[in-house]
């Protein structure tokens, strides 16, 4: 199980400490860091200003959001990338939920999650395979644009620039069962939200068919500490923020994977909470067991018998959500 240093996306602004954590994760032998977005930095910024302060650990977007970019653009950001940093590239891709598809980037969210997203990545495949003209006769991505709207003079076009990989990997971060087997036919990896060692049923039927050399990359807080429940409380925030008010209260794809963990009656208590404007009682409410099993939190001894468990598992690369050097170095030592 190789590791990798998941620096998400930026509150108010920038950290400033993130290309020294992605420098000693480097020299830790860390595999990969990776970067994300929501609705405020983008993840490829970020990512292109470590690969130049970087020389070997691969660079990863998790996630990219579909919602935000056409897939050709998302390409074109990809192969950049790729030839810039000497092949480091990985395209992680989400396709979000409706509030921040609709709210922040102005979009329907399709109707057809599933076919939206295979006709995002063929696209993208298209064009780092560069084998010809892109062509697609999509429902939501339809190469050359073919809309009533539209003037008829599209033209196919094949990328100008040389793709330096045809194989760059795809990843997608995809929560519903039927996301996640499709994921495992159309991509090279998958990106879980929450994986929980101790509940791989609940994957099992979606990951019947994997084949080999499939990447499973889920993330996970961790931090070396004395007091297991404080270091809890940051999950817990995440949490509780993800599962009360990244959705609608008829519509959130993070409380239900939380429920079909065996967590139903919770995860609805805790949107009930956060929607009616009692955010800290919904953080409150976020079981320690469940935060506790997704995450990798409290002194080593602990962290090094929990690890175990993630390592007999199906999971190829653990993207660690980590705070400090210290985390970094515990991590790295114990799975040495």
């Amino acid at each position: 199980m190789r590791l990798g240093l998941a620096l998400g996306y930026w509150g108010r602004g920038p950290d400033p400490g993130h290309v020294a954590l992605a420098q000693e994760a480097e020299r830790l032998g860390y595999d990969s860091v990776w970067t994300a977005e929501a609705w405020g930095s983008d993840a490829f910024t970020p990512l292109t200003w470590i690969a130049a302060q970087t020389s070997r650990i691969r660079l990863g977007t998790a996630v990219a959001q579909m919602a935000a970019r056409s897939p050709v653009t998302t390409a074109m950001h990809a192969l950049t990338l790729d030839h810039l940093s000497g092949g480091r590239t990985m395209l992680g891709l989400g396709l979000s939920g409706p509030q921040v598809v609709e709210g922040w980037y102005g979009r329907p969210f399709p109707r057809s999650p599933l076919t939206a997203t295979r006709e995002y990545v063929e696209v993208i495949r298209q064009v780092l395979r560069r084998e010809g003209p892109v062509e697609l006769a999509g429902r939501f991505h339809a190469h050359p644009y073919a809309g009533a709207d539209g003037t008829g003079l599209g033209k196919p076009l094949k990328p100008i620039t040389h793709p330096l990989r045809a194989d760059l990997p795809v990843l997608l971060g995809a929560e519903g069962p039927k996301n996640i087997a499709q994921t495992t036919r159309i991509a090279d990896g998958w990106l879980p939200l929450y994986w929980s060692p101790l509940r791989t049923d609940v994957y099992e039927a979606s990951l019947a068919d994997v084949p080999e050399d499939f990447l499973i990359a889920p993330m996970a807080r961790a931090r070396v500490c004395d007091d297991v429940a404080e270091g809890l409380l940051p999950v817990k925030a995440m949490l509780g923020f993800y599962i009360g008010g990244m959705g609608h209260s008829a519509r959130n794809f993070h409380a239900d994977l939380m429920a079909r963990m065996g967590y139903e009656t919770e995860a609805r208590r805790i949107q009930e909470l956060f929607l009616a404007g009692r955010r800290q009682e919904a953080v409150l409410a976020v079981p320690d067991a469940f935060a506790d099993e997704i995450s990798l939190v409290g002194p080593r001894a602990r962290i090094a018998e929990r690890l175990e468990l993630w390592r007999k598992g199906p999971v190829t690369d653990l993207l660690v959500l980590a705070p400090d050097p210290h985390t970094l170095r515990v991590l790295a030592e114990l799975n040495s």
